[in-house]
């Protein structure tokens, strides 16, 4: 949110009538940005409140020299394709997809418009960039979380050490999805580890997807696909009935249900793809702005989830720990 004059004077409304007029720094020019996402889910949703905050505090105030066009797919990737061609022919000053799905239909529907993508685990495989990590488009940039396989498996086996079997929930049409799926594939064995992934195509397939692990999984692990994050009650729920735990990659997967979770924190996530949308609109080459990577975890718990789906997390895991139970969501960066 935007302050006041008086609030940044430290001044009271009535110290300033009794003060000669300043004059106003000079306004920044107004500036058109479009936004769009897969789907609505809190940690998108999250990403893109840090967005448009870190455009307030550099002085790119939605209502005011800021028009800001959001549209969201609801999860169906020819609404993605429709938008992105909106956008394309709108000609705002930058576009910002956030998940892979909206970034991919976005690059390809415009080579002009400077596009910043965010909330990708995987830019390589959604061929968004090339292996030397050069955006595969001169409009192109953004920011990526991708996070090595280890720390979560580790998180795992600390939660559930007798687990042999890890039951993986994902949708085959997310690029990041399925490379998380491999890194599991590879990974596991080394530790006595199995993978066994079903498919949820649709949120709607969400909750008989979980179900179907009953009897053959010690524990469901999930990644930001964002048509699991989008029912994830619905997964919850199934997992509180067949007792099995389930470890996800978000903060709010937990608030919604999840055992456990590592990952980057999603309002911070937002805050710094901010920064690369304010560099666009204050003028900056975006040749010149070069793709980054946000790979700083943080440990999110439930206590109480944990026990509704069968297992009680030690000390040593809640020690250093953001007990979700305990304290509200993120509202601000971490320092």
């Amino acid at each position: 949110m935007g302050l006041s004059l008086a609030a940044l004077s430290g001044c009271s409304d009535a110290d300033q009538a009794q003060q000669e007029p300043v004059a106003d720094a000079p306004a920044k020019e107004a500036k058109t940005i479009a936004i769009t996402q897969i789907v609505e889910h809190p940690s998108l949703d999250e990403i893109r409140r840090g967005i448009t905050e870190e455009l307030a505090a550099n002085d790119y105030v939605e209502g005011k020299n800021l028009t800001v066009n959001f549209q969201s797919a609801q999860g169906n990737t020819a609404t993605a394709g429709q938008i992105a061609k909106q956008f394309a022919g709108d000609m705002p000053d930058a576009i910002v997809a956030i998940s892979t799905p909206s970034a991919q239909t976005v690059v390809a529907s415009t080579k002009n418009i400077p596009v910043i993508y965010t909330a990708i685990s995987d830019p390589l495989a959604a061929k968004l960039i090339n292996e030397n990590n050069v955006p595969i488009q001169p409009n192109v940039t953004g920011l990526s979380s991708q996070l090595p396989i280890e720390p979560p498996l580790d998180l795992i086996q600390k939660i559930v050490p007798q687990a042999k079997t890890i039951g993986y929930v994902y949708s085959p049409g997310e690029a990041n999805s399925v490379t998380v799926l491999k890194q599991l594939q590879a990974a596991a064995p080394a530790r006595g580890l199995k993978i066994l992934e079903v498919t949820a195509n649709r949120p709607n397939d969400v909750a008989m997807a979980t179900r179907s692990l009953q009897g053959r999984v010690d524990v469901i692990y999930t990644s930001l696909d964002n048509n699991v994050i989008s029912a994830f009650e619905a997964m919850a729920g199934a997992a509180n009935e067949m007792k099995i735990p389930v470890i996800t990659s978000d903060e709010f997967s937990v608030r919604r249900g999840a055992t456990a979770a590592l990952g980057v924190n999603d309002y911070d996530f937002g805050r710094v793809t901010g920064k690369m949308v304010y560099r666009v609109l204050n003028g900056e080459a975006i040749t010149d702005i070069k793709p980054e990577v946000m790979n700083k975890l943080t440990l999110y718990v439930s206590p109480k989830h944990a026990q509704q789906q069968g297992v009680s997390l030690d000390p040593s895991i809640l020690k250093g720990a953001v007990n979700v139970d305990e304290t509200k969501p993120s509202t601000e960066p971490n320092k």
